[in-house]
């Protein structure tokens, strides 16, 4: 079991682990993400990753399950934002947070936790301010759906 420090959702299911520095919008897009049709919020700030007969699962840390920090707004309750919640999720995807990638980089390929391979997609804050994170997020979900 670890414990890291990002936000996680569900998308048709399947978990994102949505890792990045404080203030990189990590609790921004997992809400973006969770008030989809198809979406559902999983943890803010610390989630609890644990491996289960070769899968990794996700949950809140119990001392913030139900909350997330809306920058501005303070830590408010998922219930409030009407958004549906799962207790956990099994991880199909991390998704980085960063400043800036090359124009054209290199596949960002995968990224270890608990001994175990999971998809990595790397984005950067002009892909973030476009509004086109979840469009690469759910690409990215299709991609290695398969």
């Amino acid at each position: 079991m670890i414990t890291v420090h990002a936000s996680c959702c569900a998308l048709a299911g399947a978990g994102v682990l949505i890792r990045g520095p404080s203030g990189s919008g990590k609790s921004s897009l997992a809400l973006l993400l969770a008030a989809s049709e198809d979406g559902a919020f999983v943890a803010d700030d610390r989630v609890v990753c644990t491996e289960d007969a070769g899968r990794l699962l996700a949950r809140p840390h119990a001392a913030l399950a139900g909350r997330v920090e809306v920058r501005g707004q303070g830590i408010l309750t998922v219930a409030d934002l009407g958004l549906a919640a799962l207790a956990d999720v099994a991880l199909r995807l991390a998704v980085d947070l960063v400043d800036a990638v090359p124009r054209l980089p290199e596949p960002a390929g995968e990224t270890e936790l608990l001994g175990l391979a999971l998809p990595r997609v790397v984005l950067d804050a002009g892909v973030r301010a476009s509004g086109l994170a979840p469009l690469v997020i759910r690409a990215a979900l299709r991609k290695h759906s398969t």
